[in-house]
Parts: C-alpha cells; structure tokens; sequence
C-alpha cells in the first residue's frame, strides 16, 4: 500500500516510512491512526488522499487524529 501512496504523490519518496505506517494501519484495517506527524500523517488534505487511495484498493476509511483528539472515557462511578 505504501507504494500506491507514493505513486499518488501523497508524499515523496524521502518520506516513505510516513507513507508505510498508514499502510500498516490500513492493511490491518486499525480503526484509527494516532499521530503527532502533521507534516506528513494528521493533515486534511492528506487524510482524504490516503483514504481515496484505500477505497481504489479495496480498503476502508482510515480515521486518522492527532492525540489531543483522542478521547478517553471517564470511568463510571
């Protein structure tokens, strides 16, 4: 999958490990990436190109968020 991020010029291939953790989450269809990458990972314009490249390759949407987004649960009292 890396590759198919590379050849859609999501990110250059300077950037390949980038490219290979979304991979790795997306093959293991992972419901969500965390990342503090927003060079490369946790930006808009880059979510939807590495999702549209997942759906052309039979693959799911990957939620992709930085860790201030994430959301803990209180636990109940």
């Amino acid at each position: 999958m890396h590759e198919a991020y590379l050849s859609a010029e999501i990110v250059s291939p300077r950037w390949k490990d980038d490219a290979l953790h979304v991979a790795a989450a997306t093959v293991a269809r992972s419901d969500a990436i965390v990342s503090w990458n927003f060079h490369h990972i946790v930006r808009l314009d880059k979510m939807r190109a590495y999702n549209q490249v997942n759906l052309a390759n039979g693959y799911g949407i990957l939620t992709i968020i930085s860790p201030k987004e994430v959301n803990y649960d209180e636990p109940e009292q």
